[in-house]
């Protein structure tokens, strides 16, 4: 059946660089849509397939333009009745999990809840796994794609605008996840529990 306007899940894909979201079957977005939910997965800018100057339009843009494409996506999906205003969630995996803890500190307003898959939380614990590591072209890519000023990194971190955050949240970290260190989770739960 058809529900019109609907509740909505906004479904940022992971990477962020590179990486898009294609037509197709989907088990995951297909099963939200079995319970009825309007999926919205944007390519926002620093996604691939649509050329150089689009994918670089992403660069030092976490938290920034590449958040907004998201923003203005819910906000053409609830101008074109698709959306019901009242039930949006945001809902991401790595990349996707810190749009969706970013949705929720700077446009709180739009999301009535959010689920941070692996999400990061603090860009300066990304910006610095290159140096950890000893991996210089690590070091030199997060540099360039997400920054590399400290007052910048803290400004689009959202573990330090926990207290902005109005709605339920669903947090899942692995202690053994490769990608993601679970330094996101340990310096954002102590917020959670201070703010919420």
């Amino acid at each position: 059946f058809e529900q019109r306007p609907a509740p909505l899940i906004v479904n940022p894909h992971g990477g962020p660089f590179g990486i898009r979201d294609v037509w197709g079957f989907n088990p995951e977005v297909q099963f939200l849509a079995s319970r009825g939910y309007a999926v919205l997965q944007i390519n926002f800018r620093g996604s691939g397939g649509y050329g150089r100057d689009f994918q670089f339009a992403g660069k030092r843009e976490w938290g920034g333009k590449m958040q907004d494409d998201l923003t203005d996506g819910v906000r053409w999906a609830i101008a074109q009745g698709i959306a019901d205003p009242q039930r949006i969630a945001i809902y991401g995996a790595s990349y996707g999990g810190y749009a969706a803890l970013a949705g929720v500190t700077s446009t709180p307003e739009l999301y009535r809840c959010a689920v941070n898959y692996v999400g990061v939380t603090d860009l300066s614990i990304i910006t610095s796994w290159g140096r950890r590591t000893g991996d210089r072209s690590s070091e030199i890519f997060f540099r360039e794609w997400v920054g590399d000023d400290k007052d910048y990194l803290q400004s689009r971190s959202p573990v330090n605008f926990v207290e902005k955050i109005r709605v339920p949240t669903l947090h899942a970290y692995g202690f053994n996840d490769p990608r993601v260190d679970i330094k996101h989770w340990t310096r954002l739960e102590p917020k959670l529990k201070q703010f919420n």
